[in-house]
């Protein structure tokens, strides 16, 4: 007997990208975050800038692998990912996802001698980079093309917003014409672009958050990761939740949003990531008390009551960024 037919609320809404990854590889992959000790040009001010860092940011709240002084090595790292990923996930391929600070941030022969420990790895199918789109250049880029023979490569760019007054605002150090213009130049080759956006941002309502929606449906990307937007410990905008002058999305209001943004990604677009995970000793709001899977099925669940799905309310007209 054959297996069941889904019901509508069942099928999926959204373009997952482990269903993508499913389909291409006929089994579970899974990612290895990893951190090769790469620092950030915006946090150091090494080209110039405040080196005061984006607003929001802690790296401890995202990576594993908080810092190079606490770090395995990267052949430890993809050891120990290895193993997790089979024995929690029973996964059989793998992604290597170059992930904390700035990962196109050194001279191509650094980046080659850190990316090269994937070879070592046969499990591994894939390479994924994330990195700022304000530090992409044509050496990295060719370099990471070298892997695309063997690998699927990723690049993963940081706009976080399409509002330039967004970006000001919480100090991200580039701006959203930026982000076009490297997207432009990365798609010229066989790399996959991830975009990641933060819904919630300091200013933001839900008019400029779907401006950011119809700003990355009209690129050339292949992903999204969609976070909202934290407070952490030590970082400038938990002084300013503390002194009152921003408010997080609440539950509700969040699954309104990711539900709205969804509606205007083209379904060729994979998601991969829709809402982001803090540590809880470093998390101070918004403080949801819901597991993921139970975020994933209540946005599941949105989108059948609105009787939508990823991409209905598109395609989106092409837009540039705000002022």
């Amino acid at each position: 007997m054959g297996q069941p037919e889904k019901t509508s609320a069942q099928v999926p809404r959204y373009h997952a990208f482990s269903d993508y990854l499913r389909r291409r590889y006929g089994k579970r992959i899974q990612k290895i975050p990893l951190d090769a000790g790469f620092g950030c040009p915006h946090r150091t001010g090494s080209d110039q800038r405040s080196g005061a860092g984006c607003s929001y940011c802690s790296n401890a709240a995202f990576s594993p692998h908080a810092g190079p002084k606490t770090a395995p090595t990267l052949e430890e790292q993809l050891k120990l990912g290895i193993r997790a990923g089979r024995k929690r996930y029973r996964a059989d391929g793998f992604i290597a996802y170059f992930q904390a600070y700035t990962n196109t941030f050194a001279e191509a022969a650094v980046l080659r001698a850190r990316y090269d420990a994937i070879r070592a790895f046969p499990e591994i199918v894939g390479l994924a980079v994330g990195t700022r789109p304000d530090c992409a250049p044509e050496e990295a880029l060719e370099l990471l093309e070298s892997y695309s023979r063997e690998y699927e490569v990723w690049i993963e760019y940081g706009l976080q917003s399409a509002n330039n007054s967004t970006l000001e605002r919480v100090r991200r150090g580039h701006t959203a014409e930026d982000f076009l213009e490297a997207a432009r130049r990365t798609a010229k080759r066989r790399l996959n672009i991830c975009a990641h956006v933060i819904l919630g941002l300091p200013g933001e309502g839900p008019d400029e958050m779907m401006r950011t929606a119809r700003f990355v449906a009209q690129l050339p990307i292949q992903g999204i990761k969609i976070h909202h937007c934290h407070v952490v410990r030590g970082t400038p905008l938990a002084e300013e939740w503390r002194q009152g002058n921003y408010r997080p999305l609440a539950y509700e209001e969040y699954l309104a949003r990711v539900c709205e943004f969804l509606e205007l990604i083209p379904w060729r677009i994979t998601i991969q990531r829709l809402f982001g995970e803090a540590p809880e000793e470093l998390l101070l709001a918004p403080k949801w008390d819901r597991r993921p899977s139970a975020i994933r099925r209540d946005i599941q669940d949105e989108l059948v009551r609105r009787g939508s799905r990823q991409g209905s309310r598109g395609p989106a007209a092409p837009e540039g960024a705000a002022g």
